[in-house]
């Protein structure tokens, strides 16, 4: 439109300029020249007015503009001011309800905190009193929240595991124990009180006298090794081999549970390290006791766990499903400091299916151990919030695995397929077997000792963690031993000695 008006004007002002040339030459009698240059002149006039008229038109319209957007930007920077003054005022509120719900806050949470001390407290003084009356010979020591923690981890050959750790040699009410490795528990102790026995379990921590032994943990129904769990066995003066049901209790009472986690938690790292250069896929669960996450000690066990955070993968922390009931605020930072790091966990030794798998989610856990005949509804009528077959569904929704354990005979695994359970544990597979001291030396120069775990570079094996080299244990050299131990404890004994 522009460009037809322009050529418009154009023609407009040519037919102007030769009219008037026209005119002149013929009505005023200026020779051909004379009009030529006459309408060239007008036509140069006419150029140059139209040009300053159009240049004017273009100011005009430009500033026209430029008002029009300086009026806009006015407007946008009281917006934007108004704007950053609500901003700012919201900002305050918000900073003042944080402060007043953080002050409302602070007064219940010391409730909680000295209501959950006082809680421990009156546990600590039913335990003392049960440990008094025991010493009497009238009832047995009656195990606490953080005693059954780890007595999940003692090997399942032990037949009857609620009977007592320990029973005077002449009681003539307690009946003989089933089990071979009860028999040599209580030979182990025969003849000591408490104290004595107290004494002897503190003096076998200190001295490292704690052998590793691995049960596995296999897929089912390939029965393909996956994980293996750890479990601790104390060595009694005598030689003889003490099951960790029995002693905890008095590891308990002596307050030596968080030393015995540290040493625990140490080899369990030279095994996993051991195993992961034969298998990266392989895992091991460990058995830790709440009292080592409320210990004084535990910021140095974190700095142990975060200096060997490349193998968190590979390394499950284990809890029972009482000591996870138990516990409070302090304990549950304590596992999200683990978690942060990288750790998963392991809940273990369930009594009923009533668990909450997306708080156990959100914590950490990724694994849950039930015994199969808990599943199996084989324990009694089992307090439970859903049905047995559905449990494993259920825990794989929220990114838990099943494991079941205590398994004896084939039926039970059959049986377990049936309600889509992963993963197996117990006796039917393989019984718990030493870890032999080459593979506790973690000393990655001697090539010579890589066979140390005989079997953990063999997942599909059904065997145990060692080969028949494993029963050697107790005759190993006890000179090599005594020197492991003491360097292993070493590592660890600053992180105890606020206990001992």
């Amino acid at each position: 439109m522009v460009r037809i008006s322009a050529v418009f004007i154009a023609v407009c002002m040519l037919l102007i300029a030769g009219s008037l040339g026209v005119v002149v030459y013929l009505r005023l009698g200026f020779t051909g020249a004379e009009s030529a240059a006459l309408a060239l002149g007008v036509l140069t006039s006419l150029v140059v007015y139209n040009t300053i008229a159009a240049r004017a038109r273009d100011r005009a319209e430009m500033n026209l503009q430029l008002g029009t957007m300086s009026r806009s930007s006015s407007d946008l920077a009281r917006q934007l001011s108004e704007f950053g003054r609500r901003l700012a005022d919201m900002e305050s509120k918000v900073d003042s309800a944080f402060d007043k719900a953080l002050a409302s806050a602070q007064p219940l949470t010391a409730e909680i905190e000295e209501l959950s001390t006082l809680v421990k407290q009156l546990a600590d003084q039913v335990a003392a009193h049960d440990i008094a009356l025991a010493g009497h010979g009238r009832s047995a020591v009656a195990p606490s929240a953080a005693t059954a923690d780890r007595r999940a981890a003692a090997p399942l050959e032990v037949a009857v595991r609620t009977s007592p750790p320990i029973a005077a040699a002449a009681a003539p009410d307690v009946p003989a124990a089933p089990a071979a490795p009860l028999d040599h528990a209580v030979a182990a102790f025969a003849g000591m009180d408490k104290n004595g026995i107290i004494a002897a379990v503190r003096s076998a921590i200190e001295g490292s006298k704690i052998d590793l032994y691995l049960q596995p943990i296999v897929t089912l129904p390939q029965r393909k090794v996956r994980y293996y769990e750890a479990l601790s066995r104390l060595k009694a003066d005598n030689g003889d081999t003490v099951a960790a049901g029995d002693f905890l209790d008095f590891a308990e009472a002596g307050a030596m549970l968080p030393k015995l986690d540290n040493l625990s938690v140490l080899r369990c790292v030279q095994v996993v390290r051991r195993l992961l250069l034969k298998n990266r896929e392989i895992g091991l669960f460990c058995n830790v006791s709440v009292a080592t996450l409320t210990d004084a000690g535990f910021p140095r066990f974190v700095e142990f766990i975060d200096a060997n955070r490349a193998i968190a993968s590979a390394l499950v922390f284990e809890f029972t499903q009482r000591a996870m009931r138990s516990m409070g605020p302090i304990e549950h930072e304590s596992l999200a400091a683990l978690a942060e790091r990288g750790f998963r966990f392991s809940m273990d030794n369930l009594v009923d299916l009533r668990v909450e798998p997306r708080e156990l989610t959100e914590r950490g856990f990724r694994f849950i151990k039930a015994p199969a005949a808990l599943l199996l509804n084989r324990a009694g009528a089992a307090a439970t919030d859903i049905h047995p077959a559905d449990f494993s569904d259920l825990l794989g929704r929220f990114g838990i695995d099943l494991i079941a354990d205590r398994i004896e005979v084939e039926t039970t695994v059959v049986d377990l397929l049936d309600y889509d359970v992963r993963f197996g544990q117990g006796f039917l597979f393989s019984p718990p077997r030493p870890v032999r001291a080459e593979a506790l030396a973690g000393g990655a120069a001697d090539a010579g000792k890589d066979a140390a775990v005989a079997d953990a570079s063999r997942p599909e094996s059904r065997a145990g963690p060692l080969n028949s080299t494993a029963n050697a244990g107790p005759q190993a050299g006890e000179g090599r031993e005594s020197a492991l131990r003491a360097s292993n404890l070493a590592q660890l004994a600053r992180a105890g000695s606020a206990r001992t």
